[in-house]
């Protein structure tokens, strides 16, 4: 990539998404967010704007940061675009597609899916050796690393750029070969449905199985407050999709999580999951009725 401070495009003005564009932001990018839902593109600005101001209130947001609901016109000049919404395969299709015919013929353009074949998004884009696979962690804006995913139709030079634009991001990238899960939802999926399966059988409560796990292992979140944070709903298309991809019964989604996302329970963002959470995220304690 070019050491010339080239427009980023991020499409999904979600949760992931607009970390995304924090971490463009602070580290100089114009970007650009590109969602077709008004107000949820007006939320993430808001949002955008108010961590980008704590993280460095020296940053000049309004130069830097846009939104628009016009894929076609955003990826325009664009020296990478960046694909980040939920991980439903029709859609990231039709989004490749579209990048085909309207993106900079040099462009990178990448996908954060956790779960999907980066090869398979490849096939539906008419560059498809410049499709790669950017698999950012929530919050996007906070956590060290990504993951830079090569398929068998990616260009070795689009991973270079990849990478190039992951350390420009402060980032720490590891580059994995497209395989179901690549190697951290491959493992860190497995984990969290355990977690939630010792829940259903009342092994342990949530609060106990996320104690032992940042205790024992010191991991420093919880596998179940992981969950919560990440929002149940795209924790549950992800397994789906490892499920449908492999068919391991491992990956099947756990009973327990069909029912809180069919009750509205997704998590930190919406003040229940696993546990109940305040208007300002935090954590109040287990959700006492949180059982299969």
């Amino acid at each position: 990539m070019s050491e010339v401070v080239a427009p980023v495009v991020v499409i999904g003005a979600g949760t992931m998404g607009r970390g995304i564009a924090v971490a463009c932001v602070t580290a100089g990018f114009p970007t650009t967010i590109v969602d077709v839902d008004a107000a949820v593109l007006a939320a993430a600005r808001d949002a955008a704007t108010t961590s980008i101001a704590k993280r460095d209130p020296e940053v000049d947001v309004d130069a830097l940061l846009s939104t628009s609901d016009d894929l076609e016109r955003a990826v325009k000049g664009a020296g990478a675009v960046i694909e980040a919404v939920p991980e439903i395969l029709p859609l990231k299709l039709d989004i490749f597609e579209r990048l085909g015919r309207f993106a900079e013929p040099a462009a990178l353009l990448a996908s954060n899916t956790s779960t999907m074949s980066v090869t398979r998004l490849a096939g539906a884009c008419a560059r498809p050796e410049r499709v790669v696979g950017m698999h950012f962690f929530n919050p996007a804006h906070r956590m060290p690393l990504v993951e830079v995913i090569h398929g068998s139709l990616t260009a070795w030079p689009a991973v270079e750029d990849a990478v190039t634009l992951a350390r420009r991001l402060g980032k720490e990238p590891v580059v994995v070969r497209d395989v179901p899960g690549f190697v951290t939802s491959r493992l860190g999926l497995l984990l969290g449905n355990e977690a939630m399966r010792l829940v259903e059988e009342r092994v342990a409560s949530a609060d106990d199985v996320d104690k032992a796990m940042r205790l024992g292992y010191r991991h420093p979140m919880g596998p179940l407050e992981l969950a919560d944070l990440v929002g149940l709903d795209a924790r549950l298309n992800n397994v789906r999709s490892m499920f449908e991809q492999v068919g391991n019964e491992q990956y099947r989604p756990p009973a327990i999580l069909e029912q809180l996302v069919a009750d509205g329970h997704l998590g930190r963002k919406t003040g229940r999951g696993f546990y109940r959470y305040g208007d300002d995220g935090t954590n109040l304690g287990p959700a006492a009725d949180v059982t299969a």
